[in-house]
């Protein structure tokens, strides 16, 4: 009983001095019966649940206000007082995942009517609206190729102006054609050190046949060609091959040949076929033209490499050098001084050989095309070699001349001829012009010579008159 009376003259002292609590308890915030007001803590509660509704409705307010009609938008999601003891869900607040839609899209569809607009008076709207249009243009985007990547625009309004849209476009049809180009470059071409698919397999059939033994890298690059080297594999009845042999695979690519084709479209021996061929099947022609080269001078006792076989745009030949060590090139090695007199007889020997016996004129004879092996010099890279009676073929002469003669007389050898002393001697014309300007004059008179009688007699005979055969010059 003293425990019960004293709870009563509790709560009697309780309300007597705070008598607004029991009027407040009576006041709208009573959500329901069975809700004891009575507590102090319950109203405060409840209190802090309005004020943080107030709270979070005027962050909403201030973010409307803010963002408008922006692409990029701000929030105070994290400054929000949600709190715990709110069971009730605002109709404010919604579920992303449940409205999770794609803005680029109407909600409904909507048909633009005949006469090109909607609406009446100042709210008139025509299919040649900006909002309207930049829908319609975000909408676009996704026809493009998907190679070209164009974002995740989920939950913004995006609006593209004709102008911005017709860019992208542009870009990317760009973009689609560059990377057709880059495969087939890839799958069609050779370039730099590495091979293409084609010229790969090719390598691979000159392996399994045994032709080949392995290849072992590459030991040269041009601007025309790849050089790799490789050991020679079984010999068969018709063909010898070399212990060690040079692989010479021309690039496919067709910038290095755009302004080469003159060496090989007036030269007679591919003048017909040239013109029947697609630009890629003529690289496979100058791979054909250095082999029908080299056999001429090997056949004359040039010193030059061996043509094994020739496959394509492939050409195997003996390599010049011993244990995987090319040859040096005559600008790299270092002659004494009775070498370097012995290496000038002999290429004007070659050079006077080149174009008498095997009626070739090489057109990049220099020290870069010159291999010192074995005590002497060795020729190579003839791709570009034409015949005299060629419309060129006498500039090529001369051009040739010029390299070899400043070669040799920089490298201290007294008894080499200048350019035009030693274009008579290889060429046996005997044309008497005290400057270069008037020996290259009568040299072009030459040439025009010999292509009018091409063209009246149909046949590519030489019109030059010399006066015997040129004299042989020997140490």
């Amino acid at each position: 009983m003293s425990e019960q009376l004293a709870k009563e003259l509790q709560l009697e002292e309780e309300n007597a001095a705070f008598p607004e609590v029991v009027a407040a308890a009576e006041g709208p915030f009573i959500t329901g019966e069975n809700i004891d007001t009575s507590s102090d803590l319950m109203l405060a509660q409840m209190l802090q649940m309005e004020f943080d509704k107030e709270y979070d409705a005027q962050l909403r307010r201030e973010e409307k206000k803010i963002n408008g009609d922006s692409k990029v938008s701000i929030s105070f999601e994290n400054y929000r007082k949600v709190h715990p003891y709110d069971s009730d869900s605002s109709e404010d607040e919604v579920d992303w995942q449940d409205t999770r839609h794609d803005p680029y899209r109407a909600d409904k569809p909507t048909t633009t009517p005949r006469r090109g607009f909607i609406g009446k008076g100042k709210d008139i709207t025509t299919k040649h609206d900006e909002v309207v249009c930049g829908r319609k243009n975000t909408a676009r985007m996704e026809n493009f190729a998907p190679e070209f990547q164009v974002g995740d625009g989920i939950g913004m309004d995006l609006k593209l102006s004709n102008q911005v849209f017709n860019a992208l476009k542009q870009h990317a049809y760009s973009e689609e054609r560059r990377s057709a180009r880059l495969h087939e470059k890839k799958e069609h071409s050779t370039a730099e050190k590495a091979v293409d698919p084609k010229t790969r397999l090719l390598l691979y059939k000159m392996v399994n046949s045994g032709m080949l033994e392995t290849i072992t890298g590459c030991i040269s690059t041009g601007k025309e060609s790849v050089v790799f080297h490789a050991y020679g594999g079984n010999a068969t009845e018709d063909k010898v091959i070399p212990p060690e042999c040079a692989i010479k695979v021309f690039k496919t690519t067709l910038n290095e040949f755009k302004n080469r084709d003159k060496y090989i479209k007036d030269d007679y021996r591919f003048k017909d076929r040239f013109s029947k061929l697609n630009p890629r099947k003529i690289i496979r022609m100058w791979a054909e033209k250095e082999m029908h080269n080299l056999t001429r001078m090997q056949n004359a006792g040039i010193p030059c490499p061996q043509v094994v076989i020739l496959k394509k745009h492939v050409l195997v030949m003996s390599f010049i050098g011993q244990d995987q060590v090319p040859a040096p090139k005559l600008k790299d090695v270092t002659l004494s001084s009775e070498d370097m007199k012995k290496a000038y007889y002999q290429i004007l020997n070659m050079m006077q050989q080149l174009y008498r016996e095997c009626n070739l004129v090489h057109a990049d004879l220099s020290e870069y095309n010159m291999l010192w092996h074995d005590g002497k010099v060795w020729l190579i890279d003839v791709s570009q070699s034409v015949e005299p009676t060629h419309p060129h073929g006498l500039e090529f002469l001369f051009r040739d001349c010029r390299n070899v003669s400043q070669f040799f007389q920089k490298g201290g050898v007294a008894e080499a001829l200048n350019e035009r002393e030693l274009f008579n001697a290889v060429s046996g014309l005997n044309i008497t012009a005290d400057n270069e300007v008037d020996f290259q004059a009568e040299i072009e008179a030459l040439e025009k010579m010999n292509e009018d009688h091409v063209q009246n007699h149909g046949k590519k005979l030489s019109t030059f008159s010399s006066e015997g055969d040129p004299p042989i010059y020997d140490e």
